[in-house]
């Protein structure tokens, strides 16, 4: 199952968490400090939730964090990767990265508005200690420039 992604900023993750509940009839499938990920069956979506008091507003660098499509495999994170490259887009590619209290692979592009976009899969889940950053810099792949042969450090969710 394919589902996009939307990662919000989102000052009060406590008030954020409860709309969102009731707006999706849904209860969050992670909460960690500063942060919460829903998995919507209907519509197929992944909601990210991201603290961060200063992330308000519109844009990139307003409420949105970035977007994504989470697939099932790193067999289709690979696949993507190479249709991403034969369209000229050269995407960054990270596998076996720790974000977001997740091990994941993954691939960026930016559209041409800078909007930062990832095709990912979830490999394993991962205890708070082990996350690398899951913070609002580290969430922040704008920083991912399209050509980039590399993904930024931290880049995630």
């Amino acid at each position: 199952m394919s589902r996009v992604q939307l990662a919000l900023n989102v000052a009060d993750l406590e008030a954020a968490v409860e709309f969102y509940s009731k707006l999706f009839d849904a209860k969050p499938a992670k909460i960690r400090p500063g942060y919460a990920n829903f998995a919507i069956a209907e519509p197929p979506l992944k909601l990210v939730l991201i603290e961060n008091p200063a992330g308000r507003g519109t844009g990139v660098t307003g409420a949105l964090n970035h977007l994504g499509v989470e697939v099932e495999t790193p067999e289709e994170v690979r696949a993507a990767t190479r249709r991403l490259t034969e369209e000229g887009l050269e995407p960054a590619v990270e596998e076996s990265t720790t974000c977001c209290y997740a091990v994941q692979d993954k691939a960026w592009v930016n559209d041409p508005d800078g909007a930062p976009w990832e095709v990912y899969t979830v490999l394993a889940d991962a205890p708070a200690e082990t996350d690398l950053g899951c913070s609002t810099e580290a969430c922040a792949p704008e920083a991912v420039a399209v050509g980039d042969a590399s993904a930024p450090a931290g880049a995630c969710c």
